[in-house]
């Protein structure tokens, strides 16, 4: 067909009209083509920022819920609904399990909404990293929190292997030259689907080095490079006044926020 004539037979009022449609086309075609591609192949809905959904807290190495109980009371208060989500083995067996294990309690806590949103303590977050990628996150999460993770693993578990009995598989998993974190890290560290924040200390005991939690893509976030005072260590991320302010914040509606000093005063009161 040979569209140049047929537009020069338009009024040009019509013709501006016409080629309007098919420009709203065109761009829309573009879209749809950018997600499919980018979800390899099948197409993915867009979550909605501006509509945070229910709060899924995931224990770390361990598997300990409890502590995570101070952080779920400042997410109700806040108006969140929280779940502590239970994880097989403790927490210390394979974390793939975990993260399959997650996407069955992700659903259900989706259930009648659009949406999750998933904060991650420790190795939490490596569990919530594996669910985007393999088991359906992507799909359901709209945004992804992690606090004090080894994304690229930690020394203390590369020195824990060195003793085996004393080391199970999630440990192994975390050492920093694990096949497991190589795969996750290898490409995108933060696929399309939901938004990353990544919040962790420079006091931390446990990831070592601390800056293994930074994730490429993510919104990164020191809690020394807002309150430059504060003195957390891994156990304390959980349970800080100024992280769990964080977190909410993180958590609201809308994208992700970056912090300065200058939001110091109003995160510590």
């Amino acid at each position: 067909m040979h569209y140049g004539g047929m537009f020069a037979s338009l009024a040009p009022a019509r013709r501006r009209l016409l080629l309007a449609v098919v420009a709203v086309a065109a761009a829309a075609a573009l879209t749809v083509g950018l997600v499919v591609a980018m979800s390899g192949g099948h197409a993915r809905a867009i979550i909605d920022q501006n509509r945070p959904g229910p709060v899924l807290l995931v224990p770390g190495y361990g598997g300990s819920e409890t502590g995570l109980d101070a952080l779920a009371s400042r997410l109700r208060a806040a108006g969140k609904t929280v779940e502590v989500g239970h994880l097989p083995d403790t927490a210390r067996g394979d974390l793939g399990v975990q993260a399959r294990t997650l996407a069955g309690v992700a659903r259900a806590a989706a259930s009648g909404g659009s949406s999750v949103d998933v904060v991650g303590y420790s190795a939490g977050g490596v569990v919530a990293r594996l669910w985007v990628r393999d088991y359906g996150g992507a799909e359901l999460a709209r945004r992804i929190v992690t606090l004090g993770s080894p994304q690229h693993g930690t020394q203390l578990a590369a020195l824990g292997a060195l003793v085996p009995s004393v080391c199970p598989t999630a440990c192994r998993q975390l050492t920093p030259d694990s096949a497991l974190l190589a795969a996750l890290n290898a490409g995108d560290e933060t696929p399309a689907g939901p938004t990353f924040v990544s919040i962790w200390s420079t006091d931390d005991d446990v990831v070592l080095p601390p800056d293994s939690a930074r994730l490429a893509g993510a919104l990164n976030i020191t809690v020394q490079g807002v309150c430059a005072g504060a003195r957390v260590g891994h156990s304390d991320l959980p349970t800080s006044g100024v992280v769990e302010r964080m977190v909410a914040l993180e958590l609201a509606a809308g994208p992700p926020v970056p912090l300065s000093p200058a939001d110091c005063q109003r995160l510590s009161s």
